[in-house]
């Protein structure tokens, strides 16, 4: 059984940041619009920037300054996008926070398995994320995307000769790291963050099967009862 786990939300905090920057976004433009439009137009900009830019800090600070400038009707200042620009900067160099119980469980499985490391978003960003976790050695393979489709994954899993019946994926989005590893014969095991990205959600109906468990620290019995020995 090799064990694959996502990076962000799933390993280290990431959304939170994104909240409170997108919180003092409301607030510069709330002498236009109120909280909620300015969620839903920046939103519907991330949305319609994705083929573009993709994911991460830099896409989510070109949709902050997008949105800022169609929503003012371009009165807002060159001060103010600076400002934008500033937060943008104080995501990249945000520290890196594991979750709780993240450590134990990865030097854990480590021992017994190989890990592999599936992360998206920018590559610069998640290669710094990943050198500043403290748990990049644990990990066979790290490998960081564009997209968390079955494409994606059938050819990392090929590339590292992992039958797909013999992986399990770990992370936080239904969307990116539990689907798409269920289609292409793999298992997955969804652990929930406090806060998930509106681009990440899916609607319940109709979804295939799998464990959700409350935290990360509950994984190695779960995967001991699907026959992973915790000792060698």
């Amino acid at each position: 059984m090799i064990i694959g786990f996502d990076g962000d939300d799933t390993l280290w905090h990431s959304e939170r940041e994104f909240a409170e920057t997108q919180a003092e976004l409301r607030s510069l433009l709330s002498r236009w619009v109120d909280d909620e439009e300015t969620n839903a137009r920046l939103l519907a900009t991330e949305r319609r920037n994705l083929a573009l830019f993709g994911y991460g800090v830099k896409a989510f600070t070109l949709s902050m300054i997008e949105t800022a400038i169609e929503v003012s009707g371009g009165e807002i200042s060159a001060t103010e996008i600076h400002h934008l620009v500033g937060l943008g900067k104080a995501l990249l160099h945000h520290p890196v926070e594991l979750l709780d119980g993240v450590r134990e469980v990865v030097e854990q499985l480590s021992a017994v398995t190989d890990l592999v490391l599936v992360t998206k978003g920018d590559l610069l960003h998640q290669e710094t994320k990943v050198a500043a976790s403290g748990i990049s050695e644990r990990f066979a393979h790290v490998e960081i995307v564009n997209e968390k489709d079955p494409a994606t994954y059938r050819r990392i899993l090929e590339r590292h000769r992992i039958d797909p019946a013999d992986f399990v994926m770990v992370g936080n989005s239904v969307r990116s790291d539990v689907l798409p590893v269920l289609d292409i014969g793999g298992r997955a095991v969804h652990v929930p963050y406090e806060i998930t990205w509106e681009i990440e959600t899916v609607a319940s109906a109709g979804l295939a099967d799998f464990p959700t468990i409350a935290t990360v620290e509950e994984l190695p019995s779960l995967l001991a009862g699907w026959g992973l020995e915790l000792s060698r």
